[in-house]
């Protein structure tokens, strides 16, 4: 594989992409984002816009860092909310991005596969360049590509577990099964070493937001990171350091 993947015609050098929720700071987290190397960030146009102190002061930060934001449709359950959102998101971030989460379970926010196909196939015929979360499901897979997707984001793990990557085979399959296409490991990834196994199995890049905003440091925690995600692996086991101040070990 070469040391770059192309999304959408972007070439990309940093194999990490980063999360923007759940910082204790704007500072903080203006201070990972720099310090980690990302040159992709999401943001939720729902959970910013819902507080009016954060929404715009919170783009404008964004924007100023200097990275490529990839806003998404987190929090939304429908098709109709899930395409209303992306307009949405274009018109104030003058991107055709989108990370399209279309959240059927509450609990483990496991994605409605039916509506996130269907609303991948609608955008994609609207212009949207889509990065749908979805499962390692190859079916599933298959039909977004249909749909339009040329690029895939399953998920390691339920968001937020922290558990790495529940099905290592079926994530190994899908990457045998679509080894033209950037796949990035979405959810899951709490420590580096889940990172370096997901890197081993073939796939582009993962995507990390409760590892890093919830660290003990998280403006320190990415550093190490910044260079190990420009390399074929990251570590296959983490360090004392990563132990330290990784905070979802407990579920391992």
């Amino acid at each position: 594989m070469s040391p770059q993947r192309s999304f959408y015609g972007v070439e990309l050098k940093s194999r990490l992409l980063l999360g923007t929720a759940r910082y204790p700071s704007p500072k903080i987290l203006a201070d990972a984002i720099a310090a980690s190397g990302a040159e992709v960030v999401t943001v939720s146009l729902r959970r910013e816009s819902g507080s009016e102190k954060s929404g715009q002061s919170f783009w404008s930060l964004v924007r100023g860092l200097g990275v490529r934001m990839l806003p998404n449709t987190a929090g939304c359950h429908t098709v109709k909310e899930a395409v209303t959102t992306a307009h949405m998101a274009r018109e104030l971030f003058d991107t055709a991005w989108i990370k399209l989460e279309v959240i059927r379970d509450d609990e483990t926010l496991q994605p409605d596969i039916f509506g996130l196909v269907e609303a991948a196939r609608v955008l994609s015929e609207e212009g949207f360049e889509v990065f749908p979360y979805t499962t390692e499901d190859l079916v599933v897979a298959d039909r977004l590509v249909e749909a339009g997707c040329k690029v895939l984001m399953p998920w390691g793990a339920p968001i937020g577990s922290a558990r790495g990557l529940n099905n290592a085979y079926g994530l190994k399959a899908l990457r045998a099964h679509f080894p033209d296409i950037p796949l990035v490991v979405d959810a899951g990834i709490g420590v580096p070493s889940h990172a370096s196994a997901a890197m081993e199995l073939g796939y582009d890049a993962v995507l990390l937001n409760t590892a890093v905003a919830e660290a003990g440091d998280p403006a320190a925690m990415p550093r190490p990171l910044r260079w190990r995600s420009r390399r074929a692996a990251w570590p296959s086991r983490p360090s004392r350091w990563s132990r330290a101040t990784w905070p979802c070990r407990r579920h391992l």
